[in-house]
């Protein structure tokens, strides 16, 4: 999906039981990433008040992952300010995908951007602002629609770290911390309607832009349409009405609700032009056909762990490798779940 992510290069079974919301099979997993420093690694240097270890933290961080900081007036602040770059950009690509991590405390949050402790994420299916998915989020903490405050917040933490050795002068760290966190919405927003501009196969912008994917995403709650495939269907029709229309259509429960937002992203593909053929393949490379729905997941899960049999895992795995290309033989796995096979909670293990 092109997401920045750690990734797992091995699991090993342990033969012994942990025991989570109940008793699941032990094991260890080997993860590869550039960085394994949280935010929540920072904050505990400054909890033990170790300015020395967290100066060496963050010139270690520096050093391997923002090294153009080192050239910065205050490299501190400059790391900050990348880290908050980073973390904008990833956010915004969760979002652009449907993806709700479910548990973004600090300790989760990756100092160099990528996708980290994600147990109990989730792939939207039907669109809605609000979804959660984790059974330990009761509140909707790391909701959907949170996702972005909660990424914030998490960057005021480091910053509040920081404050100690941005500047000599502990008020002037202050003022120089709080402006540049400060920073974060707008560079999310940003990177977010950049995303969205390319999802609706937008190459020029326009004043309007952002409400035109506003008031679909609208539509899509109101009419429970499948986020995935509202946006891949989207992407293989035309500058005017056809029969395609009908893909589209049939996700919302009024499909005139549809044709009236359509109406408007038609009359904005005019305005812009361009070749209808190229815009509808940069709209594929970007509206996956496939996500790891949760109701395969859980396929998946419940065939090794009850079964042993890895063979739906090793199926799933190779239609997920290419995500944005059709596999006529795979239509299924883009198929969003019946009602009896909706996953309503993940967990740590999923």
């Amino acid at each position: 999906l092109g997401v920045p992510t750690t990734r797992a290069l091995a699991a090993v079974t342990t033969g012994e039981e942990v025991f989570r919301e109940r008793a699941l099979p032990g094991a260890v997993l080997t993860r590869v990433a550039s960085s394994h420093i949280r935010v929540g690694t920072f904050q505990f240097f400054a909890a033990r008040q170790d300015i020395d270890a967290l100066r060496q933290l963050a010139d270690h961080v520096i050093d391997r992952h923002y090294s153009i900081a080192r050239e910065s007036e205050r490299p501190y602040l400059a790391l900050l300010e990348a880290v908050i770059d980073a973390q904008a950009s990833l956010v915004a690509a969760w979002k652009l995908i449907g993806f709700i991590h479910g548990v973004m405390n600090t300790d989760n949050s990756s100092i160099s951007g990528e996708t980290i402790d994600y147990g109990p994420c989730a792939f939207m299916d039907t669109y809605h602002p609000g979804t959660v998915f984790s059974s330990i989020d009761q509140q909707g903490r790391y909701a959907y629609a949170n996702q972005a405050p909660i990424a914030h917040w998490n960057l005021a933490g480091l910053a509040q770290t920081l404050i100690p050795i941005i500047d000599a002068d502990n008020k002037k760290s202050l003022e120089l911390a709080q402006q540049t966190i400060d920073t974060f919405p707008s560079k999310f927003e940003r990177a977010y309607n950049e995303g969205a501009s390319k999802k609706l196969g937008l190459e020029t912008s326009e004043t309007d832009d952002v409400l035109l994917m506003t008031d679909l995403l609208d539509t899509m709650a109101d009419q429970h349409a499948d986020f995935t495939l509202v946006f891949r269907r989207l992407s293989g029709l035309d500058v005017e009405p056809g029969p395609e229309d009908d893909t589209v259509r049939e996700l919302f429960d009024d499909p005139a609700a549809f044709d009236a937002w359509a109406r408007r992203w038609r009359a904005r593909l005019k305005r812009q032009g361009g070749d209808p053929s190229l815009r509808r393949e940069r709209m594929a490379s970007v509206n996956p056909a496939y996500i790891p729905r949760n109701h395969r997941v859980e396929e998946v899960i419940r065939a090794a762990e009850d079964h042993g049999d890895l063979a739906p895992f090793y199926q799933l795995h190779e239609v997920l490798r290419n995500p944005y290309h059709e596999q006529p033989e795979h239509i299924a796995f883009q198929t969003p779940p019946r009602p009896e096979e909706v996953v309503r909670a993940t967990f740590c293990g999923t």
